[in-house]
């Protein structure tokens, strides 16, 4: 079902209530988590998407929930405003990526979901609830997992407009991994991609500009050559030879290794965060306590080489700052994050084993799946590993009391 008003979310909910049935919200499809699969009712939000209104002296938007990411700039430009952080994909709906804890990097700055200072939400009994920053709920509510009830929409804290410098170095993976916790307290953005069966790792370091800053670095072609060409084109070629012949991908790697180069460019916030990404894969990220992810990432290699897995795809470390969201990857500490990828061709039984390897390690570390991204955990391990856990349980009793909201993914993870 696709409402276009909040009034008929909330008939729909109520009628799935009196059927029996379950109802969950559907964004943009980029998960790869269950947490949004279900057998009953389907609410497409697209309808519902754009700005609904703007506080300037407050420098807060609210923005319908079916509004996309990369529609965002261009709603908050004619208001001097931008989004405190970003993540690197921006595709996602507003309401699916606070829901499930998408995140940028940045050690002084938490996830999407800590810009939230307002929602409204349709619950399991089809009422309309407004919760504010402040609210206990709202702790809640900013990261819910689908859980509570359907967002309608959400207000942000934004930020005055701002530009970024980017400066991309090419290094050794042992630099990468043993400067990380120094670069990431040095730099507003840091974060750094290793490739597996090398020694070459790409780092990444942002630096927060004025607004009017002008755009400047590699011209039309080398952006294009870099990162449609490189990243994407010939990358998924790469990937499709290991994928039919994984022997051969230690070598691809190192090939691809050396053809990292650095570069320096200056532009708009959102033009810096943001990068293509068009080749298809299965991500699994876990966040741990920053000042293990050194020590983290020397296991992952290890085991890599020992286990002999066979990864076209480069793992990508980033960070985040404590907050106080109840089932937050970073509630109550300062974050580490380390996500691994594989490609979706690539043989299902090798991925499995290569992310139930990462997944047993970093585990160890009180690791924290990410929400939206693949995992085996379950209630048990996750109360183990959030504070407030069962605070949130008891929120979800109240505004979902019917399991209006419930499917496999939530039953796992939550509890019955």
């Amino acid at each position: 079902m696709r409402p276009t008003t909040v009034d008929e979310v909330a008939a729909i909910v109520r009628q799935a209530a009196d059927d029996g049935t379950t109802v969950k919200a559907v964004g943009s499809g980029h998960s790869f988590s269950g947490a949004a699969v279900t057998s009953g009712v389907h609410v497409d939000l697209s309808a519902l998407r754009g700005l609904t209104g703007v506080d300037a002296d407050a420098r807060t938007v609210s923005l319908a929930a079916g509004t996309r990411l990369h529609e965002i700039p261009d709603l908050l430009s004619p208001h001097d405003l931008a989004m405190a952080n970003l993540g690197d994909i921006d595709r996602q709906t507003i309401a699916g990526a606070t829901s499930t804890g998408t995140h940028g990097t940045g050690l002084a700055f938490g996830g999407i979901s800590t810009q939230i200072v307002g929602a409204t939400l349709v619950t399991g009994t089809g009422d309309v609830v407004r919760v504010s920053s402040g609210d206990v709920e709202s702790d809640a509510i900013a990261l819910g997992v689908g859980a509570l009830g359907i967002l309608t929409d959400i207000t942000l804290r934004c930020v005055p407009a701002f530009g970024l410098r980017a400066v991309e170095t090419s290094g050794s993976a042992d630099d990468a991994i043993d400067g990380f916790l120094d670069r990431v307290a040095m730099h507003d953005h840091h974060e750094f991609y290793w490739f597996p069966h090398t020694d070459c790792a790409l780092q990444k370091a942002n630096t927060r500009l004025d607004a009017d800053v002008a755009p400047h670095g590699p011209g039309r072609i080398r952006r294009y050559v870099d990162d449609e060409l490189l990243s994407n084109k010939v990358f998924r070629v790469l990937c499709e030879v290991g994928a039919r012949v994984p022997w051969a991908v230690p070598g691809i790697a190192q090939v691809s290794g050396r053809a990292l180069s650095g570069r320096t460019f200056t532009d708009s916030s959102t033009r810096v965060f943001v990068s293509s990404r068009t080749v298809r894969f299965h991500e699994m990220e876990y966040a741990i306590p920053l000042e293990s992810v050194p020590d983290a990432m020397r296991e992952i290699r290890g085991m890599i080489d020992r286990r002999r897995h066979r990864v076209s795809f480069p793992v990508e470390v980033r960070a985040a700052a404590a907050d106080g969201l109840m089932i937050s990857t970073a509630a109550g500490r300062d974050t580490g994050y380390i996500a691994v990828h594989r490609y979706h061709r690539d043989d299902p039984t090798d991925s499995a084993a290569y992310f139930r390897d990462v997944e047993e390690i970093l585990t160890a570390y009180d690791g924290r799946p990410h929400w939206g991204k693949m995992h085996t955990r379950d209630a048990d391990h996750l109360r183990a590993v959030y504070p407030r856990f069962d605070e949130f349980l008891a929120i979800r009793n109240r505004f979902d009391p019917g399991r209006v909201f419930a499917n496999p993914y939530l039953t796992r993870t939550l509890g019955a």
